[in-house]
């Protein structure tokens, strides 16, 4: 079993989102994460699952990490809530874990069979959408879990002001072929 971490921050302050948006939109990212997870099981926090177009990712698995056991799915054959994330610590499969942020921190606070083996770790450059209204959403814990624990395996990959690189957790073993496809997916041209 592979975890995969997947995410978009803002350079700076690690930002990656304001109340329910995404404060940016740079079609060439969500070309990225459709490349990367197309045919995967993801894994979604309530709020993140219900911010994807109705309710779903055609191509994909969703497990909804919810507490809540009877949270109505729009898809119930490939869809599926999960209330405990101690489900995912022997779980069978790879799973790209998509967010939001209480996803995001409790993978990392979990303990070592919780925590992502690969991180997508991609961070846009640019500025804010500055009218959206709510909390802004950090990853901070999640960054600085990354800086000490991981080790960034690729190059940056620069495009449209959002630089992405691929980190692996320090002393452990990655499967090779989902390594792969990461980078493949990243490098990709559309």
């Amino acid at each position: 079993m592979t975890k995969i971490a997947v995410w978009c921050r803002h350079q700076g302050d690690n930002v990656i989102g304001i109340g329910p948006n995404i404060p940016w939109h740079i079609p060439s990212d969500f070309k990225r994460f459709r490349r990367l997870t197309e045919g995967q099981t993801l894994i979604a926090g309530q709020t993140t699952y219900e911010s994807f177009p109705n309710r779903t990712l055609p191509n994909r698995k969703i497990l909804v990490l919810t507490f809540n056991p009877d949270y109505e799915l729009s898809d119930t054959e490939n869809h599926q809530v999960i209330t405990d994330i101690k489900y995912f610590k022997e779980a069978e499969g790879n799973f790209y874990i998509s967010g939001g942020a209480s996803i995001y921190k409790a993978f990392f606070a979990g303990g070592s069979k919780l925590m992502p083996d690969i991180i997508v770790d991609s961070m846009y450059c640019g500025k804010i959408n500055p009218d959206l209204k709510g909390v802004p959403v950090d990853i901070s814990p999640c960054i600085e879990s990354m800086n000490k624990n991981y080790r960034q395996i690729s190059q940056d990959y620069e495009l449209d002001n959002v630089i992405t690189t691929v980190h692996i957790r320090k002393g452990e073993f990655v499967d090779q072929d989902v390594l792969k496809h990461i980078i493949e997916s990243i490098e990709a041209k559309d």
